[in-house]
């Protein structure tokens, strides 16, 4: 039986974050995976094929929107099979390249699933060979999620779908319904859209990502609504007539929706059936996740937990953050908590959104006097040359102390340009709107964006 100072089970980012971590500070790691290849659902069914996906999609789109190309592109069809390919060479490059992060850094990999016997002792069933013991100090399990299967809802038939199995879906459907109008939904109906599928978008909640800016979330309604998308809000899944041509999506309004195909996109369930967690004291709720403390610890002090087992913001960045946080506790139970606050939020939609920050209504809540600046991307240079006149910039500020309190973004790029407000925000000593006017961006770009918003925000003060 091997020893160890620390086993992680899991190897998608917030494993990765954590063994890197023990073994660049020397601890004796090893981490558990139960598929052939290290990545988890991040490498292989979520983040980066879908993002792949995206990416294929809209490069298509704007090839056929470019007024240079559009006539050679005129009789183009493509599928969306041939499309999901492009996947392909970017998983295996990850794969092979974070293979080579444990090998590099001595950390290795034990194939198979994971099975607690006691609080310092783990059983490792591989697919193939007879079962084997592990023995550490302390675990980490970063396990991750699975897309929601509620009961009675039949996934083997193949006009079910959920956002692991669509991207196995082996034609481009003509009309499709999404159940779910979270991250993931959103994300699936803009690329459908981009295909020029029909897409109804049925939403549980009253507006579309309730939790981000409203604003901003407003514009992304739009522009949905304005490529064709269908939007129903505040509809609850009743049942499902799952036929041989079709789907019927009956809801509990009494609205019925017919479509080729149902992606189910409400929901995750942590993975950790299987685990016999209970042989060591800890219990997972409803949905398989596991509470856990500031420092990502569980009931049982030598067990820790991170990344999207542990429910929102389930983001792989701050999967591999958190990773990272428990390895640095692991190593020195003084060093300080981690700041999550500024960790930002992506959705990959076309065009995609990124935040950082607090919201409006969360600076309102709190009565906190703020004010905003604005930059629509039309009026920008960047924009206009590259046709992505779509989105914008804006910026929360503190009326009186113009620090820096939330930045949103809605466009092409959204995701690169947060990163601008966010290292601003982090900074004790730039962190103010002032940073934006005194400092000088390349022109033309998108980042200059923020000095137009920083002046136009300075504009509305009394």
């Amino acid at each position: 039986m091997e020893k160890f100072d620390v086993v992680v089970i899991g190897t998608g980012p917030a494993g990765e974050g954590a063994a890197m971590m023990l073994a660049k500070n020397h601890r004796r790691v090893a981490v558990v995976e139960r598929y052939a290849e290290v990545g988890g659902g991040c490498t292989h069914w979520g983040t980066i094929p879908s993002k792949a996906l995206r990416h294929a999609v809209k490069t298509l789109g704007d090839v056929r929107r470019n007024p240079l190309l559009r006539k050679l592109t005129s009789g183009l069809q493509v599928t969306l099979p041939q499309l999901q390919s492009q996947a392909d060479g970017v998983i295996e490059a990850q794969v092979q390249m974070r293979r080579r992060f444990y090998e590099r850094n001595r950390v290795p990999v034990l194939e198979g699933s994971a099975r607690f016997l006691d609080l310092n002792t783990l059983e490792v069933v591989p697919h193939a060979g007879d079962p084997f013991t592990v023995q550490a100090g302390q675990f980490v399990i970063a396990t991750g999620s699975r897309p929601y299967h509620p009961p009675g809802l039949d996934f083997s038939h193949p006009r079910v779908l959920d956002s692991d199995t669509v991207l196995q879906y082996p034609d481009t459907p003509f009309e499709i319904t999404i159940y779910g109008a979270g991250v993931i939904g959103c994300e699936y109906a803009s690329i459908f859209l981009n295909l020029g599928v029909k897409v109804t978008l049925v939403d549980t909640q009253e507006r579309l990502l309730s939790f981000m800016d409203e604003e901003i979330a407003e514009a992304l309604s739009y522009h949905l609504r304005d490529q064709g998308c269908i939007i129903r809000h505040n509809e609850i899944f009743d049942h499902l007539e799952a036929r041989e041509s079709d789907v019927v999506l009956h809801l509990q309004s009494g609205r019925s929706i017919k479509s080729d195909v149902l992606l189910w996109a409400n929901g995750r369930t942590g993975n950790t059936d299987g685990m016999n967690l209970q042989a060591i004291g800890l219990t997972p709720n409803l949905r398989g996740q596991l509470a856990v403390n500031e420092r990502y610890q569980t009931a049982v002090p030598n067990v820790f937990a991170v990344g999207d087992v542990i429910g929102p913001p389930a983001l792989a960045s701050a999967a591999y953050q958190q990773g990272g946080a428990v390895g640095r506790y692991i190593i020195d139970v003084a060093v300080p908590s981690p700041r999550m606050d500024l960790i930002p939020s992506g959705i990959y939609t076309i065009p995609e959104i990124s935040s950082v920050g607090r919201t409006e209504k969360q600076l309102q809540d709190a009565g906190i006097p703020y004010e905003i600046g604005h930059t629509h991307f039309k009026s920008l240079a960047r924009a206009q040359m590259t046709s992505q006149p779509v989105g914008m910039l804006k910026i929360l500020f503190h009326a009186e102390t113009l620090e820096v309190l939330g930045v949103h973004c809605f466009g092409d790029n959204a995701s690169e340009i947060v990163h601008i407000g966010q290292t601003v925000m982090a900074s004790r000593d730039i962190n103010n709107l002032r940073y934006f006017i005194d400092t000088t961006f390349n022109y033309p770009t998108m980042a200059e964006g923020y000095r137009i918003a920083a002046y136009n925000g300075l504009n509305r003060l009394a």
